[in-house]
């Protein structure tokens, strides 16, 4: 024996009333680890009665089930396996059976949900060797405690974000926007000629008018309506504004449009056109 190397903890339980030591030996080899091969494995039999392991917490390596039973190991049973397998341990189940074969893919199935569900890792089936005898089917599970305690929290870095970069290509054509423009866009705007109708404070019309007010003047002249009564209209009634329906017969505003009071008259464009 090497003592060199450090001897790994390995705990066997069985339903039985005796496992031979041989027995336990046979089935860990087929771990390939030659330090587990030379451990001295404690035995606990009739461990389907227990409600606890007499084992410490955190302290084998190696957890080994052998039985026939589908009650083995049960969930209280796979929590106590929990609680002594060092962080990164193996549990290892071998089940006997003696049904057909076509059983034992079911079996397997719902024996690898069942390692999952209770907390163990990469729940998978092994390949045998020689742990029973031929005549009889057997198969095995195998799964791995992680090495972080379950329930515990642990706070994600998150990338951080980094703005879009923009790629300006140098090499790139760029437009002259003078080119755009058209001999017609370049020539400079023609202001309106300003007569002089609108020059002055009064703003009357001039004696050469031909923009319309001289005719609107005149029309104002024959109504008896002076510029401040077109600018600032008042009404003594209060209805001057509302129409020619609405007016007395000697209404200064007889036959404007309606206004409103205190705003500017505005005539329409078409007040001085004869009616006939």
């Amino acid at each position: 024996m090497d003592t060199g190397k450090m001897q790994s903890a390995v705990l066997a339980l069985s339903e039985d009333e005796i496992l031979p030591v041989s027995a336990v030996l046979n089935a860990i080899r087929d771990l390939g680890d030659e330090a587990v091969e030379q451990c001295d494995p404690q035995i606990i039999t009739q461990a389907s009665s227990l409600s606890q392991l007499p084992v410490e917490s955190f302290s084998i390596d190696i957890v080994l089930s052998i039985s026939s039973s589908h009650e083995l190991p049960g969930d209280q049973l796979l929590e106590e396996i929990s609680r002594v397998l060092k962080p990164g341990g193996t549990i290892l189940i071998y089940k006997k059976l003696t049904s057909d074969k076509g059983d034992v893919d079911k079996a397997i199935s719902a024996l690898e949900g069942k390692l999952l569900l209770a907390g163990f890792l990469d729940a998978q089936r092994i390949q045998l060797k020689s742990v029973v005898p031929a005549e009889v089917v057997s198969f095995g599970v195998k799964g791995k405690k992680p090495t972080w305690k379950i329930g515990s929290s642990f706070a994600i870095k998150k990338a951080p974000k980094s703005l879009a970069k923009l790629q300006v290509d140098d090499d790139s054509d760029l437009i002259d926007e003078d080119t755009l423009l058209t001999e017609e866009d370049l020539k400079k705007p023609q202001l309106p000629s300003v007569g002089d109708c609108e020059v002055g404070s009064t703003r009357k019309a001039c004696k050469n008018c031909i923009c319309g007010r001289a005719e609107a003047e005149e029309k104002v002249e024959k109504l008896g309506l002076t510029m401040d009564q077109l600018k600032n209209p008042q009404s003594a009634c209060g209805s001057c504004g509302l129409g020619d329906a609405f007016r007395c017969g000697t209404c200064p505003y007889k036959g404007l449009p309606p206004f409103k009071l205190g705003e500017k008259v505005s005539l329409s464009s078409n007040f001085l056109v004869a009616d006939i």
